[in-house]
């Protein structure tokens, strides 16, 4: 069962210095090495996310297609497998964030925390909202059963997630 947080959201968004934060996390019924084949080979990926195209490795640029129907580049900053996956969001631009995964084994499955840092506040509900139906489509991939329709799921979460709270 995925654990839910207030008002059944998977994370939460605030401020900090100026930009949005969005922290979202799950727990899965599969072991680290799987889960991470799941968030970084381009095939899974397609699955629940977005189509990834490019050099894959640290250092290396990509372009993503996500479900959402944002596209941009991308460049991989750390990739220690199957711990941790930091990436830029289309670096060097004005509107750059990074996006950060971080896997660790909770009992017999894995926990899985994204957040996805410089996202201008305006922005942050509808991210929140975004990352939590992209979790959610993950696990119905890993549960063999199919993705719900990723948009409605994004306009009926997209309320609870905002506006964020600033430190």
């Amino acid at each position: 069962m995925a654990p839910m947080g207030r008002s059944g959201l998977l994370g939460e968004v605030w401020v900090a210095d100026g930009v949005s934060v969005v922290h979202v996390e799950d727990v899965y019924d599969t072991d680290p090495d799987d889960l991470w084949q799941a968030v970084t080979d381009p095939t899974r990926l397609r699955r629940w996310i977005a189509g990834v195209e490019g050099d894959l490795r640290q250092g290396g640029l990509f372009t993503a297609s996500f479900v959402s129907g944002w596209t941009g580049r991308g460049r991989v900053e750390v990739c220690d497998a199957p711990h941790r996956l930091l990436l830029t969001m289309e670096p060097g631009a004005a509107d750059e964030t990074t996006i950060e995964a971080v896997l660790s084994a909770q009992g017999a499955g894995t926990r899985l925390v994204v957040e996805e840092r410089g996202i201008p506040v305006e922005q942050a509900p509808d991210h929140g909202a975004g990352w939590q139906a992209h979790l959610e489509d993950l696990r119905a991939v890993l549960e063999g059963r199919p993705v719900g329709s990723w948009s409605e799921r994004w306009a009926e979460l997209r309320p609870a997630y905002g506006p964020p709270e600033r430190s």
